[in-house]
């Protein structure tokens, strides 16, 4: 190389899984990075039920971020299926982000930090919410772990105000191995349009009801039909456990469904920016969450 001549970096490519227990901001962090939303948020834990592949493409890499399901001691086969996805997940990535909160450990961490030693690719510690805490209290957490020796990097930040994003994407970028692209450019995830579709209706599930009606939910697309001209169609049905959880779901008058059709349809059109015709049903099927078969056949695997 002569005097004066700079050597190209290399293209960097690789998976890159998100883990950590319900509601520490694992979507939030996805989605701030990519800028875009692709996985669905709520202030309510267990929201994110699938992996979430997101692309990030830039002129040296291509980092592929996989949201996963929170870790916990599941409780029915929902849970369960949701627990499986995380851990292939993780044996699939070539880096872990292991998500906690910068407001307090909980036990559930502890146990996904363990769980980690089974893996031996390099993995982050990334805590999240240091907006929420005076700064002098953050640094007791990175001595805890740092003795511990586990993490390759541990980073402070605020997924929801964007802060520490930069460094945490470079440290990312650097540790990735080299490679060529898995994916084209201006992909940003390999999910089908109905998926997201069916995620959008369940976020406002989860958004507009309280109790235990969205952990009963699951959302299955029926129709999708694209119609030159025309708006395209989407009949989406939302299964419930119980009589009692449909008349909830839909309301007096039919008011309460017609809310989550509303705010569903306007998310829609905005995510596939094209109008939309959608029609949304509600169907009883007793204890799915519990019942291996409809698990299976509601999406859940």
């Amino acid at each position: 190389m002569k005097q004066g001549e700079s050597k190209e970096s290399p293209f960097r490519v690789g998976y890159v899984a998100i883990v950590g227990k319900p509601n520490v901001g694992k979507s939030t962090l996805m989605n701030t990075l990519l800028h875009q939303k692709l996985a669905i948020v709520s202030p309510r834990p267990q929201t994110t039920r699938h992996r979430i592949l997101g692309i990030l493409n830039g002129d040296d890499h291509q980092v592929i971020f996989l949201d996963t399901p929170g870790l916990m001691v599941p409780k029915y086969l929902l849970q369960e299926a949701m627990i499986k996805t995380a851990r292939k997940t993780m044996r699939e990535a070539d880096l872990i982000l292991m998500m906690v909160e910068a407001t307090g450990l909980h036990p559930e961490d502890d146990e996904v930090i363990r769980f980690l030693e089974n893996f031996e690719v390099p993995q982050f510690l990334i805590i999240n919410k240091v907006d929420l805490v005076p700064k002098n209290s953050i640094l007791p957490l990175i001595d805890r772990f740092r003795s511990a020796g586990r993490f390759q990097e541990i980073v402070p930040i605020s997924a929801l105000k964007a802060d520490g994003l930069d460094l945490l994407l470079s440290l990312i970028i650097k540790t990735l191995p080299e490679g060529e692209p898995f994916y084209p450019p201006d992909l940003v995830s390999n999910e089908p349009e109905r998926f997201f579709v069916s995620e959008i209706i369940r976020e406002q599930i989860f958004l507009q009801y309280g109790e235990e009606i969205p952990y009963a939910t699951a959302v299955q697309i029926e129709a999708f039909e694209e119609r030159p001209e025309k708006k395209d169609y989407i009949r989406a049905v939302i299964a419930v456990e119980q009589d009692s959880q449909k008349g909830i779901l839909i309301g007096k008058g039919g008011r309460a469904l017609k809310r989550v059709g509303t705010a569903s349809r306007e998310g829609i059109e905005k995510f596939l920016g094209r109008p939309v015709f959608l029609e949304l049903k509600v169907s009883v099927r007793k204890k799915w969450r519990k019942n291996a078969s409809l698990v299976k056949r509601l999406g859940y695997s």
